[in-house]
């Protein structure tokens, strides 16, 4: 929803890490990028690295591979790696120490910047290296959908649920996935919303394992886990649910919750989170600006409507661009006398979508245990869904999946330090 982090700022408004002890680097970089934004210094042997990437956001991170700080550095970028795997990592060192270049390459960094060249150079290596990772958005990670609804009964989680099987069989019946998305299948919903677990309720499906879990185990996360462990709908939708006991959230931090939604979109092709009725509006501001779009659900009530503004204005204050969020008018009725182009204009959103009032099919079908856009494909709820569904696919889909061009500054510098790495064996 925000500005991809793939881009160079023409304010310095971003944030870039350095994982640095020596003094003289942390002054030359911290120059260097000060048209861009700020650098934050962190001890090469950090161990809150993972809170301060999700709390700050940063653009990039620099690790320096100075011989005295090789050790923590190699290490430190593993870390990265494997936690992190869209985060751009560039290393930082002097071209006169073929030792710390030999390092980085092996390591297998992004990019190196010369800290004997002139400052402009690491602008430039930044920013060349940030355009050519920009050409794999869409292919790097899954999307991230979040579906907010500013007080419970809206129909969020109906919605969030019906959208999730919708998605999830379209992708079943696409055609073959470019490359880049081969480690990524399937939809997962994070039923995140207020009541607690009507997602899964909705679904007839059970779970043991909760999004406080997924927040514990972080660092673990992999496909088998995720397959044994999260709860799966027939359809093969993952559920990942808030824990029975809703006193267990207050245990782990807005950060790492956030953490995780991202950590998951690298196993998903969609991510469903229902954030309807949910209160933190903290949680929900930082679960945005990792969310790709973002849906606000409202219905024709005044209270939702009131609600809906008041929910908007707490995000804006806390810097949210709600302009880039989308309306969705739910439960529409066009026997009421206030349009959907109406409440769009009082909350100031953009209409995405209006979805009709079908409570009754969607009750009937509830009681049955079914989800009506399964078992009443041509009902008019069905059908909304079917649109928003296909929408999504269609953007997702289009996508390129393409590798970029190799950039040859990078290919000369990696020759270059072949050469001086087989010199040096050959002496």
């Amino acid at each position: 929803m925000n500005a991809p982090r793939d881009s160079i700022p023409e304010t310095g408004a971003e944030t870039y890490l350095f994982a640095s002890s020596n003094g003289s680097h942390i002054t030359w970089l911290t120059d260097a990028l000060g048209r861009l934004g700020s650098v934050v210094v962190l001890a090469p042997d950090t161990k809150s690295i993972d809170e301060r990437i999700a709390l700050l956001g940063p653009v990039a991170i620099f690790i320096d591979f100075s011989p005295d700080q090789m050790a923590g550095a190699n290490q430190l970028h593993q870390r990265l790696k494997r936690d992190w795997p869209a985060l751009p990592v560039l290393a930082m060192g002097t071209s006169a120490e073929p030792t710390a270049m030999l390092a980085a390459l092996r390591a297998g960094v992004d990019d190196f910047v010369d800290v004997a060249a002139a400052p402009s150079e690491a602008v430039t290596t930044l920013k060349t290296l940030l355009e050519r990772r920009s050409s794999l958005q869409g292919g790097t990670r899954g999307n991230t959908l979040a579906l907010l609804g500013a007080r419970a009964g809206l129909g969020v989680t109906t919605l969030a649920t019906s959208l999730a099987l919708m998605l999830n069989a379209q992708l079943a019946h696409a055609p073959a996935r470019p490359p880049s998305r081969a480690t990524r299948h399937g939809v997962a919903l994070l039923d995140l919303g207020l009541p607690a677990r009507d997602g899964l309720l909705y679904l007839d499906t059970q779970s043991g394992f909760s999004f406080v879990d997924g927040v514990r185990n972080l660092r673990r996360l992999d496909q088998t886990l995720l397959h044994t462990a999260l709860a799966h709908h027939t359809s093969g939708v993952a559920v990942l649910p808030l824990p029975a006991s809703l006193s267990q959230v207050r245990e782990i931090s807005h950060a790492d919750s956030v953490a995780l939604i991202k950590r998951l979109s690298d196993f998903f092709d969609f991510q469903i989170a229902d954030l309807g009725g949910f209160s933190t509006v903290d949680f929900i501001a930082q679960t945005l600006r990792e969310a790709q779009q973002t849906w606000v659900v409202c219905d024709q009530s005044i209270g939702a409507i009131v609600s809906t503004a008041n929910l908007l204005k707490e995000l804006r204050a806390r810097g949210v661009e709600t302009e880039q969020l989308s309306l969705v008018v739910n439960k529409f009725d066009s026997h009421v006398g206030l349009s959907a182009k109406d409440i769009a204009e009082r909350l100031e959103l953009p209409l995405l979508h209006v979805l009709p009032a079908r409570s009754a099919p969607l009750l009937a079908a509830a009681s049955r245990g079914e989800m009506l856009v399964r078992t009443a494909r041509s009902d008019p709820y069905s059908q909304a869904v079917t649109g928003l569904a296909r929408s999504l696919h269609q953007q997702y889909m289009s996508a390129s999946g393409q590798p970029p061009a190799k950039d040859q500054r990078w290919v000369a510098l990696m020759s270059q330090i072949t050469g001086l790495w087989k010199s040096s064996n050959e002496s």
